[in-house]
């Protein structure tokens, strides 16, 4: 199956196309974005498995274990697993999170959707959140994507970045512009 997928280039996006097209051969693309959704949610919630797949010194085998009983836990779909299985196997975890967002980037594109990423100092509430996506689709004429982070360091306010457009609304920027115009 060869690939028609724009700007996957690189390993992350190599991975990342097979596993769409895996994906979409199956039928499961919106399974397999749930899974690695919560996967890199697992990962920036976890400094211990973050240690686990950017650490070189720790076994393959001991990887490949520690990601099947991870997944299994969490109850991702069986080619999710199957996917990382064969990433962990072949010493590329270290990239993992660098697949998953080429993942939902190629998803993204291919269902005519734009991805925006929004810090905030809090995590957003579900109210907050559905507003910010009903704007940034007013605002951008598409349907997009909320991938929310939380960045205790901004204070308040919140930066949306949606392509390389960047709205910075921070407190800790208003603070530094402050700070600059008073020398």
């Amino acid at each position: 199956m060869s690939s028609d997928i724009a700007g996957s280039s690189g390993l992350a996006g190599r991975y990342a196309t097979a596993l769409y097209e895996l994906a979409e051969a199956d039928k499961q693309l919106d399974t397999v974005a749930q899974d690695l959704s919560a996967i890199s949610d697992m990962v920036a919630d976890s400094d211990d498995l973050s240690r686990l797949i950017r650490s070189p010194v720790i076994a393959r085998d001991d990887q490949v274990a520690a990601m099947d009983a991870i997944l299994t836990e969490a109850g991702v779909s069986e080619l999710t697993k199957r996917f990382i299985g064969v990433v962990a196997q072949n010493r590329r975890l270290f990239a993992l999170t660098a697949m998953i967002k080429q993942f939902q980037g190629i998803l993204a594109r291919r269902r005519g959707e734009l991805t925006a990423e929004v810090t905030t100092a809090q995590a957003l509430t579900d109210a907050q959140r559905q507003a910010i996506e009903d704007g940034l689709k007013k605002a951008m004429g598409t349907k997009v994507a909320v991938d929310a982070r939380v960045d205790e360091d901004l204070l308040g306010g919140l930066m949306v970045k949606v392509g390389s457009r960047m709205i910075d609304s921070t407190i800790k920027t208003k603070l530094q512009q402050l700070r600059l115009s008073m020398r």
